[in-house]
This record gives structure tokens, C-alpha cells and sequence, in this order.
């Protein structure tokens, strides 16, 4: 017989190689779903830096923002992860994989609509800036919540687990606001 030496199967990195409770593997199809997280908080961050005191309030302006920097900051990201996994091979081949880079951080576009809106509808009702950037980052802290506990379900967790884990992104939003609060 003819047995070739078996090759050691590569780990995953979320198992351990020896001993220890291992978790479940992430699945591919929730990635997608971290980017509503990034873009959640970085709508967030904006949101709180981009009215100061004694400024005029432009929310338009403010909302372009917000847009112009999520896709930027979309194209780094998506740009990073390319090279980062770089791999040789025809030019073509290439710039799909590039494409396809920058295609899968629309997420982190899309997670910032619901601050752009707010803010649009703001100017156009000419709502006060400092209640706009109250509900917008509440309305912000009470999605990080949702989007923890929904990424947390899609990748296996149970239920009181994805809870914490939403407790956990709502963290972030909180500190946002306490941030927005001490600086301003």
C-alpha cells in the first residue's frame, strides 16, 4: 500500500489546540454585520464632534460629513483587508478581489443612514442642535445594543449571552455620550 503521511489539519483560531472549551466557528455570512457595528460608533463619534458651542448649526453639512467619512473610512478598511490577504495572481483577478474588498464594507456605510437622516430631517424641521445630538446618540446607543445581540445570535450565541454582548456594545454608545458631555 501505497499511504501517503497524513497532513496536520491547520486550527482554527478560535479553537484551542490543547485542553479548554472551544467555540463555536464564526460563520462567513455574519462578517457583514460587524461593519453596522464600526459604522454605528463612528456615525456616533461624529455626531458628537461635529457641532460645537457658539457655531451655527448646519446640519446638512453635518450629514455630508458623516457620509463622506463612513465612506472613506469604508474604502480604508475594505483597501486594508485586500492587502492584508494579498494574494499573486493576474491583474484581473486582482482588482475583483479588490472590488469585492470594498464592496463587502457597504455595512459600515449603511450603518450611518439612520444619523444622516435624523440630521437631514433636523435641518429641514430646524430642530435644536443640542436635542438633535441627544436622540441621535441615544438612538446610536440603543443600535449598538441591537446590532451586538444580533451579530451575537447569527454567530451561535445563545440568547442571554447575545444580550450581554449587546449590554456590552451599548457600552461604547454610553461612553460617546459621556465623552460628548465632559468635552463639550
Amino acid at each position: 500500500m501505497n499511504e501517503q503521511p497524513q497532513q496536520p489539519q491547520p486550527q482554527h483560531p478560535s479553537r484551542p489546540a490543547t485542553g479548554g472549551p472551544s467555540l463555536p466557528p464564526p460563520r462567513r455570512g455574519a462578517d457583514w454585520m460587524f461593519g453596522g457595528v464600526y459604522g454605528t460608533v463612528l456615525a456616533s463619534g461624529l455626531l458628537a464632534a461635529l457641532h460645537q458651542n457658539g457655531e451655527d448649526y448646519t446640519p446638512f453639512y453635518d450629514a455630508s460629513w458623516v457620509l463622506v467619512t463612513a465612506a472613506t473610512a469604508a474604502l480604508a478598511h475594505g483597501y486594508s483587508h485586500h492587502m492584508t490577504t494579498h494574494q499573486r495572481g493576474p491583474a484581473r483577478h486582482l482588482w475583483r478581489l479588490l472590488t469585492r474588498a470594498l464592496w463587502n464594507e457597504w455595512p459600515m456605510i449603511a450603518a450611518t443612514l439612520p444619523t444622516v437622516l435624523l440630521l437631514v430631517i433636523a435641518g429641514l424641521a430646524g430642530w435644536d442642535p443640542y436635542g438633535v445630538t441627544a436622540v441621535g446618540l441615544g438612538l446610536n446607543t440603543a443600535l449598538l445594543f441591537a446590532w451586538g445581540s444580533f451579530v451575537a445570535i447569527r454567530v451561535g450565541y445563545r440568547l442571554s449571552s447575545a444580550l450581554l454582548i449587546g449590554l456590552a456594545d451599548t457600552t461604547i454608545g454610553l461612553a460617546i455620550i459621556v465623552a460628548n458631555a465632559v468635552i463639550k
